[in-house]
């Protein structure tokens, strides 16, 4: 039986209203989409790396850098833009950069050294090594190096605190300061997420328990055995001149002098990379610890400087990628990322 033609009149209008607001939904959800993305989405593959490379110029980078490591392929060191826009100067492959989180790699592997040694514990707690802390610090006597090297330990992250890149801090008693006292975000190990406390405070207890600063460890143990002479620990180790700039959109100076933690070229940290996921840097029983608790590529981010460090094993591939230019809303972020996906299809492409 039919329902009466007025009932199903209203029916039918309120679907057409509801498509209309679909639509109209649509239409405001489109506009407000970086566009700059899809173009770099959707835009034909060049042919080359180097191609590709400048073509992220023309979307918006200052400067980019890329080394590619393929077994049985020589290297290829690409640069395009600028190494310092205000001066002209080209950009160079083999400039230094801000590796920023990039680092905890060389981090977790000093860890895994020690933990080897038997000079720290994965299962001893921040209580355990930092007792001055624990009762600022809510589950230090939960929280084990494991955990932090996991991103498990639920405690909050020094560098979302408001306005923190605005004026950043620069000691560990600065930094820790922003998180004591605060509430844990989740009981430890109940979840994930990434915090650069975890490896502030990791960073502490390797210097404590060694008696000196752990990149001199670091440095001991695999820069100098991997001959990666290119690596340093701080702006306070290096020709300035030899840094790459750093532009954050929105703001118009250099960010080359602010000091944020570790620099390398990007073949010193493609060359770390192979050897990290190859296993060629540990000691016996060193990759089992090391394997346990962290992973193998890693990206980095400080304003001005986007890295990422990514291992193909398909390709056997080493890719490194820098990109001088960073912005508030991240999408210099994600264009980074797409630009990265596109890279590996070249090589991919370049292989068939």
């Amino acid at each position: 039986m039919c329902e009466p033609t007025s009932t199903t009149a209203k029916k039918n209008r309120g679907k057409r209203i509801f498509q209309i607001i679909l639509l109209l939904g649509t239409a405001v959800s489109l506009y407000f989409v970086p566009w700059l993305l899809v173009k770099a989405w959707v835009l034909p593959l060049p042919d080359t790396i180097q191609e590709q490379a400048d073509q992220a110029i023309e979307h918006g980078f200052d400067g980019v850098v890329v080394y590619v490591d393929q077994a049985n392929r020589a290297p290829q060191y690409i640069a395009s833009g600028w190494h310092n826009r205000e001066s002209k100067i080209p950009a160079d492959p083999h400039a230094l950069f801000k590796i920023a989180s990039i680092s905890k790699l060389y981090d977790a592997v000093a860890v895994t050294k020690l933990v080897s040694d038997g000079r720290l514990s994965l299962d001893k707690t921040i209580a355990d090594y930092l007792p001055e802390y624990s009762e600022q610090i809510e589950n230090a006597d939960k929280i084990s190096l494991r955990l932090m090297l996991q991103h498990r330990s639920g405690i909050p992250n020094f560098t979302d605190t408001p306005d923190f890149w605005a004026a950043p801090t620069e000691t560990f008693e600065e930094s820790i300061a922003l998180i004591l006292d605060k509430p844990a975000n989740f009981e430890p190990d109940a979840d994930y997420q990434y915090c650069n406390t975890n490896y502030l405070l990791l960073n502490k207890i390797m210097d404590d328990v060694l008696g000196y600063e752990n990149f001199q460890f670091l440095k001991e143990e695999v820069l100098i055995p991997l001959d990666l002479n290119n690596t340093f620990s701080s702006l306070n180790e290096v020709n300035l001149d030899d840094v790459m700039s750093g532009y954050h959109v929105g703001y118009p100076d250099d960010l080359k002098e602010d000091n944020h933690g570790m620099l390398a070229t990007a073949e010193d940290v493609g060359t770390f990379l192979r050897a990290l996921n190859e296993g060629s840097l540990f000691e016996q029983g060193e990759q089992e610890i090391y394997t346990s608790v962290y992973e193998f590529e890693h990206a980095g981010w400080v304003p001005g400087y986007q890295s990422f460090a990514t291992y193909d094993k398909d390709l056997d591939a080493v890719v490194v990628t820098f990109y001088s230019t960073t912005d508030p809303d991240l999408y210099n972020w994600n264009l980074s990322e797409i630009i990265n996906d596109r890279i590996v299809q070249i090589i991919k492409d370049s292989n068939s």
